[in-house]
């Protein structure tokens, strides 16, 4: 729906620019053809993310998400914001004769696209409330995305159509040109913000402490664990995650009963944490694990990582 919806826009937006001459209207043509090309990406990000694992993705495809998503905030950023901060550059730079005749075309293409992009805004909010709410809808990168998409282009056409209307009330170009500037910091500020997020995902990050905090709960519950040295966890995709765990056990615990225990500690773990699909378990001396913790490979000293 978002990506029909900035296609037809971005056309209008188009249109309306080049016939009124409008730096507002062009900038904001600019930030919808970079939103179409944005949900082009997230439609790929959500058909390849699915992809099962495989020999040479053993942890599966879930974060083809996060690379598309930082892909779509780098277009926003050049497409959307460099281009708006061009054109209010442009317009306060350029003295040439001014012709308002076609802003009212363009008032009125502002107008419908406000109104396009505020349905689009909604039904994103709605499958937000589906999905959980804020805090379970928002970890999808591709629904969060949008949802910024299309609250900037609300905003920006909001900020276009009182710039334009400014410009024709006082014939001062410095509104317009105002207005394409403040679109342009909108657009950079939002890139920034959903490519850290994408960067943050992509590089690895940690599971909710909520669910490190289950997890490490539940370790020390064991009475087979004597202790809980280590515990490392990584989103590998919008709903899995991998567990690590370096855990020393109680002495006198044969072979068998090493290999029961830990059967039995993993299902515990895929239970409380259905998220967590990958775990492994490492049965460490707590003397040698904190070794292996003070060693240079652990502390990034001598080009350990």
């Amino acid at each position: 729906m978002a990506l029909a919806a900035n296609l037809v826009i971005a056309a209008a937006k188009a249109v309306g620019g080049l016939a009124a001459g409008s730096p507002a209207l062009l900038s904001e043509a600019a930030h919808s053809v970079a939103d179409s090309l944005n949900e082009v990406f997230l439609l790929a990000a959500l058909r390849r993310s699915r992809r099962p694992a495989d020999r040479r993705h053993p942890f599966g495809y879930g974060k083809e998400r996060f690379f598309w998503s930082l892909l779509a905030a780098v277009g926003i950023f050049v497409m959307g914001g460099c281009f708006s901060f061009f054109q209010g550059v442009e317009a306060l730079t350029t003295d040439s004769e001014e012709d308002l005749g076609g802003y009212v075309a363009g008032l009125i293409v502002l107008g419908v696209a406000l109104l396009a992009e505020g349905a689009s805004l909604l039904r994103a909010l709605y499958q937000v409330r589906r999905q959980g709410g804020a805090r379970e809808g928002m970890r999808d990168p591709a629904l969060r995305t949008v949802v910024a998409e299309d609250g900037t282009a609300v905003l920006g056409v909001t900020l276009a159509i009182a710039g334009m209307a400014l410009h024709m009330a006082t014939g001062q170009v410095v509104w317009e040109a105002g207005a394409s500037l403040a679109i342009g910091a909108l657009l950079v500020y939002v890139a920034y913000r959903l490519g850290r997020e994408a960067r943050d995902q992509l590089i690895g990050e940690a599971a909710d402490p909520e669910a490190s905090g289950r997890i490490r709960a539940l370790l020390r519950a064991q009475p087979e664990i004597d202790s809980v040295e280590e515990l490392f966890t990584m989103k590998t995709g919008l709903d899995s995650t991998l567990v690590a765990a370096r855990v020393d056990l109680v002495p006198g615990l044969d072979s068998e009963r090493v290999e029961e225990v830990a059967v039995r500690i993993k299902r515990s773990i895929a239970s409380t944490v259905p998220e967590a699909d990958q775990i492994f378990l490492d049965v460490t001396d707590r003397r040698l694990a904190r070794e292996a913790a003070e060693s240079p490979a652990a502390t990034g000293e001598r080009g350990g990582a």
